[in-house]
């Protein structure tokens, strides 16, 4: 039956053909499971970094005042509170005696001018304990200096139908912008939309 010069396939040559794909099978599983393993470890990863940075966050509680002093914003009132069920954030202020041991920066820009870090104090309005750490239930009032903006040669002022922000920065968690405008008509107080 077999034609003269035609060799038959034997046992042993399928079986090495046999163990050649499933070995390359094998590597090409061994692989694809690797690659699977690493992106699910990279997305695990991401999203305990995101929930530290929402779970370190502040968001702004109540209105924005601006303290005015010669038609100039002086100080700029700004109420904070921890995210809801969020890390301790450390406000160590930069008042007298507590200069470079601040964890927060605090920034101000306008069209024309960024200063990555301005003076600010703080005022505790709620609190369940004495330290500087803003814990879930509490209340912080920080207070931005203004009228320090600048130097004695170009004092930067802060008028009125001036558009500025002021971000508050967090070691940890999203930063806070408040962007505000000074209305045409201002009191010594000023409730800032």
């Amino acid at each position: 039956m077999s034609k003269k010069g035609q060799k038959g396939i034997t046992g042993l040559e399928t079986a090495i053909v046999l163990i050649a794909f499933v070995m390359v099978a094998s590597v090409f599983a061994y692989v694809v499971l690797s690659a699977g393993l690493f992106s699910s470890q990279k997305a695990k990863e991401a999203v305990y970094q995101g929930m530290a940075q929402t779970s370190g966050s502040v968001c702004l509680k109540g209105n924005v005042f601006a303290k005015m002093a010669e038609g100039y914003v002086a100080e700029v009132y700004i109420p904070i509170a921890a995210v809801s069920a969020g890390n301790p954030i450390d406000f160590t202020d930069t008042s007298p005696g507590n200069e470079g041991k601040t964890k927060v920066a605090v920034s101000y820009s306008d069209s024309s001018h960024f200063f990555p870090k301005v003076d600010w104090t703080l005022e505790k309005v709620i609190t369940v304990n004495d330290d500087n750490l803003l814990d879930e239930n509490e209340l912080f009032l920080i207070k931005v200096n203004l009228s320090s903006l600048g130097d004695e040669e170009n004092p930067v002022k802060v008028s009125s139908y001036q558009r500025f922000l002021i971000e508050v920065k967090p070691p940890t968690g999203a930063v806070l912008p408040i962007e505000r405008s000074i209305p045409g008509r201002v009191n010594d107080l000023v409730n800032l939309y």
